[in-house]
């Protein structure tokens, strides 16, 4: 084996699960494994030592720019077929997550977050990645990542600590 096959099936053991959830809160479950078969196609086709400083940052960019692409291309088939958009449901990205009462409650308050804090968020914890790894992924600076993490990060504090603001978010408790 290659050192560069072996780089390439550490980068996978490495980022797979995560590049496919984050993949999976962009464009649905259904979408998410071809994201990220061309995420991990455009790396091995990319010259090693361009992206191996910032291996973590350059994936998510690149999962990130594919999966919006393919959400754009669906929004366009969607609107051109009707019958379709009757058909199609919202099965949601973290649904997997709701196994626990607790980890249902933090989902459904990361799906009202605005979308910029929920992607940001993701790729904090889920993918691991710094706030200078962040802020290369979505085009933003150092201190905005800061701002929209805080800001996320409160919200959710927030809603889960308060039962009062948990109502009125639409996460009652039934039964």
């Amino acid at each position: 084996m290659t050192e560069s096959t072996e780089w390439a099936r550490a980068a996978l053991a490495r980022f797979e699960a995560p590049l496919m959830r984050y993949a999976a809160s962009i464009v649905g479950p259904g979408l998410a494994e071809d994201v990220v078969q061309d995420t991990f196609l455009r790396m091995c086709a990319e010259d090693r030592k361009k992206i191996e400083g910032h291996l973590a940052a350059w994936l998510f960019t690149v999962c990130r720019n594919r999966a919006l692409e393919l959400r754009r291309a669906e929004r366009r088939l969607q609107s051109l077929d009707e019958d379709r958009t009757e058909n199609v449901t919202d099965s949601g990205p973290m649904h997997k997550l709701e196994r626990k009462e607790s980890l249902g409650r933090i989902t459904a308050v990361m799906n009202r977050l605005p979308e910029r804090q929920r992607e940001a968020l993701l790729l904090k914890v889920d993918g691991g990645l710094s706030y200078k790894e962040i802020a290369e992924v979505m085009n933003l600076s150092v201190t905005n990542v800061g701002f929209i993490l805080h800001s996320a990060l409160t919200k959710l504090r927030s809603s889960l600590r308060e039962p009062e603001r948990a109502v009125a978010w639409g996460l009652e408790r039934s039964g």
